[in-house]
């Protein structure tokens, strides 16, 4: 045990070792729910780091504890199998190489197992039934407020190509979006219809 414990603490293996603790304290605290787990490493930057790495696609966190598990494991085996300055220096390189290369084996095939992210987009809001907000809505002008699957609301610009009289308040079913125009198409609606209104 005391070999282990000299193991651990002699160069290179000891500049991994405190990263190590670090990490496994981590994840002793997301087990017990003191951290979440969401995986989200874009506010800090790391998320592109790894991907500039060849390692994103995958929770930054599990990337990172990774890298630090395999680089610690490789530079133990390393340190006790040689000896003198230049070869230890070389033991720390060749740890961090085996590092991110066998983390990349692990990240590929698991890149195909975490679902991407959707992002919102304003063509979720077609299909959906949206409430009138002005007085009228004609070819140039008009506002609804549209209920978004997450239920937060949205006040868009909304026109008709008929002559369907819109008075505020009343219910339009959202058909189409215009891109350029950046706003909606809409025709009259009757609100009991609607899949997604309250009950």
């Amino acid at each position: 045990m005391g070999q282990f414990v000299d193991a651990t603490l002699s160069f290179p293996t000891v500049l991994f070792t405190f990263l190590l603790l670090v990490i496994i304290a981590y994840w002793v605290l997301v087990v017990f729910g003191v951290f979440g787990f969401d995986g989200d490493g874009d506010g800090d930057g790391s998320e592109a780091f790894l991907s500039g790495l060849g390692l994103g696609g995958v929770p930054a966190a599990l990337v990172i504890s990774l890298l630090v598990v395999v680089a610690w494991f490789a530079s133990l085996v390393g340190g006790t199998l040689f000896t003198g300055t230049p070869a230890l220096v070389a033991v720390l390189v060749a740890a961090l190489v085996c590092a991110w290369a066998c983390t990349r084996l692990i990240v590929l095939p698991l890149r195909r197992l975490i679902p991407k992210e959707r992002v919102p987009s304003r063509a979720d809001f077609v299909g959906r039934a949206c409430v009138i907000r002005t007085s009228r809505v004609a070819s140039d002008f008009g506002q609804a407020e549209v209920t978004a699957p997450d239920g937060s609301s949205a006040l868009v610009q909304v026109r008709q190509t008929g002559d369907d009289v819109f008075a505020a308040g009343s219910t339009a079913l959202i058909f189409a979006y215009d891109s350029p125009g950046e706003f909606f198409w809409v025709m009259p609606y009757a609100a009991e219809l609607d899949p997604d209104r309250p009950i």
